[in-house]
């Protein structure tokens, strides 16, 4: 039989190739460290493995633990077993490192209010539990192999609570991971040490701490690129590799990475012998990207570069998507349309079925039984007969909703960033240049090494089709330190232009049209529900005799209320957080009360229409029953800033 035949226990799915073979017929209680480059079959490889644990080693489901960094690796590990898993592994839980932390302190110390807690803080209880041996009760006797994929990005805290784990249990391990494709600034941006000692150290902890029992295994040949232009990045991955650490000279933080600033430059020199992607402003070069049978990314090596190249082509016409970060989760409209129809506190899946097929919406891998099950996990009752709709609200509101059901849906043109593009694959991928080695500043700490493996990351994202852009002029814009929001600045230091628009910025509490503003909020929500669509355009007018109320009823160090407007019709008002960071977007120093505000707020967009959780008491007033669930818009966008003339001097004269 040849690698890559179709054929094997799975009708439909490739053989084993010989490298994914000795990684699926290890041992139970090997102590396994594969690293698995790009398009390397990963995923199949770990659902044979989890296949052949179950029905070749005799492990049942409660015996294994897999975990995961990210929600969108997670989120396809457990489709990938739906579809192509044996019936035993479909059973098996998935779940990304802060669920599983979140687990363990409900089921072990459930006096505390965990989902009030900082990831941080939940991940650092977990990994005491662990060391005080109190989880001992769940794992010591029934935890025979833990699964870890993604293991290039186990820094800090995360990592801590891994190594715990395999110390304090004796059980095997399949740990995967790809040390060229390690990005993990933006997770310990605020932890300097942790920053220059840990990326890629797991790998090194492993054979450290398991120096006789440890297997290494690679996973090396690639499947995704289909022709020479897409693998142009790929003999490059040795020296990737040999640079996944980076060299520090002293205890300041100071390096001296110059192989590192080499592989850069050499990657780069790479990106800028691809061929030039044409001018976006040319229907010959749109019309490839209007495409939806094709999946199309453009990667920028930065959000604030992303809203521009999504301003550009908005200014186009054309549509797409801008992907949002792993951590920023939105419930879709169906799911409001479901309980709303429901009627009452308990959904059974008799209603349910019947109601299913005119949901709006879905997606097209969501079908009922699966979308049943996902339902069922939230606030379903023992037997899996029923949905308690009050638990499944409570849910909603806590974000405990499975990553299946608020997933961003699929678009065939998708604009990202670099590190959030990792892990998914395109026909066509259109790399921004992201310019020379940024210059370090206001305490960000550059390295060149982490820079070169992003780089690495967005040049093997293509299947088919890879293009450079030349890089966008991002001058005067900039991420606002205090806010983390990108922003536009003037050249002025006093100049405030705009603010980037996010997922919490529309007040969610109570349904539009009973705060700040008055329309009858049933009809509001059909118009959300018919009218709008993503990449809408909106406008934030400002209005300050709208009542809002407040959390904390201190509006000293809030920006004043606007209305969130399609074309001249109020939909909502912005949430308390947004007029919060734009008080502080607006101060030139800590004594500095702004004066002046803009007027309007323009150049921001429909992200999606999601459904909210509020006021159960404020919905039943509203007419919208009392599960307190609805409608509301999310933005996205790099807000355009116009003030009323004359009265903006000071913070943002646009003459």
């Amino acid at each position: 039989m040849e690698e890559g035949e179709v054929t094997g226990p799975y009708e439909g799915a490739p053989a084993l190739t010989d490298e994914q073979r000795a990684v699926v017929e290890q041992p139970a209680d090997a102590l396994l460290l594969v690293t698995a480059g790009p398009g390397a079959g990963k995923t199949h490889t770990l659902v044979r493995r989890l296949d052949a644990l179950l029905e070749d080693e005799g492990l049942s489901t409660g015996e294994i633990l897999v975990l995961s960094f990210s929600r969108a690796a997670v989120r396809e590990l457990r489709e990938r077993l739906v579809r192509s898993g044996g019936e035993e592994a479909r059973q098996v839980r998935v779940m990304t490192f802060d669920s599983w932390a979140l687990y363990l302190l409900t089921e072990l110390e459930a006096d505390t209010d965990w989902r009030t807690k900082s990831f941080d803080e939940r991940i650092r209880a977990a990994t005491r539990l662990i060391d005080e041996e109190r989880t001992n009760e769940l794992y010591e006797v029934s935890l025979r192999h833990v699964i870890i994929d993604e293991v290039q990005d186990l820094v800090g805290y995360r990592r801590q609570l891994v190594q715990s784990l395999l110390t304090t249990y004796d059980c095997g391990f399949t740990v995967v991971g790809d040390p060229a494709q390690a990005i993990t600034t933006f997770q310990v941006r605020d932890i300097p040490r942790l920053l220059k000692q840990e990326p890629n150290g797991f790998f090194a902890w492993l054979r450290t701490k398991f120096p006789d029992e440890l297997v290494e295994l690679r996973l090396d040949r690639n499947f995704r690129v289909l022709t020479d232009e897409a693998g142009v990045a790929l003999h490059h991955r040795n020296a990737v590799l040999d640079h996944s650490e980076p060299a520090c000279t002293d205890n300041t933080g100071d390096t001296d990475d110059t192989a590192g600033e080499d592989l850069y430059d050499s990657l780069r020199a790479q990106l800028l012998s691809l061929d030039e992607y044409g001018d976006l402003g040319a229907a010959y070069f749109q019309e490839p990207l209007r495409d939806s049978s094709r999946s199309t990314a453009i990667l920028c090596r930065d959000n604030g570069e992303a809203l521009l190249m999504s301003d550009l082509l908005h200014d186009h016409g054309i549509d797409h998507q801008v992907r949002r970060t792993a951590r920023d989760r939105s419930a879709p409209a169906w799911i409001e349309a479901l309980l709303r129809r429901a009627g009452g506190h308990v959904l059974t899946f008799t209603t349910f079925k019947s109601l299913f097929p005119d949901l709006p919406g879905l997606p097209q891998d969501h079908d009922a039984d699966r979308t049943w099950r996902l339902l069922r996990a939230c606030a379903g009752d023992r037997a899996g007969r029923t949905v308690d709709l009050a638990q499944f609200g409570d849910a909603l509101a806590a974000g405990r909703l499975p990553d299946e059901l608020t997933a961003q849906p699929a678009h065939h043109l998708v604009i990202s960033t670099f590190h959030r593009a990792k892990g998914l694959e395109f026909d066509r991928v259109i790399v921004v240049d992201p310019g020379p080695l940024p210059e370090p500043r206001d305490g960000y700490v550059v390295d060149p090494a982490e820079e070169a493996r992003t780089l690495y990351v967005a040049l093997t994202r293509a299947r088919e089709e890879l293009y450079r852009l030349p890089p966008r002029s991002t001058w005067l814009v900039r991420k606002h330190k205090e806010t983390g929001r990108w922003a536009r600045y003037g050249r002025q230091k006093w100049q405030r232009h705009g603010l980037e628009m996010l997922g919490t910025d529309v007040h969610a509490v109570h349904p539009a049209g009973t705060v700040g503003f008055s329309s009858d909020p049933q009809r509001l929500q059909e118009y959300l529900r018919s009218e709008l669509s993503p990449g809408t355009p909106l406008t934030l007018l400002r209005y300050e005799e709208a009542e809002v109320p407040s959390a904390t009823g201190d509006h000293s160090r809030m920006a004043p209320p606007y209305l969130v407007c399609e074309e001249d019709r109020p939909i909502g008002v912005v949430s308390e957080s947004f007029r919060r960071d734009l008080h502080r977007f607006m101060r030139r120093s800590a004594r500095h009360q702004p004066t002046s505000w803009p007027v309007k707020i323009s150049e921001i967009r429909v992200d999606t229409v999601e459904t909210v959780s509020g006021s159960s008491a404020a919905g039943a007033r509203a007419g919208l029953g009392d599960l307190g669930v609805w409608l509301a818009p999310r933005l996205t966008g790099l807000g355009h800033f116009t003030y009323d003339s004359g009265t903006d001097k000071a913070e943002g004269d646009h003459a």
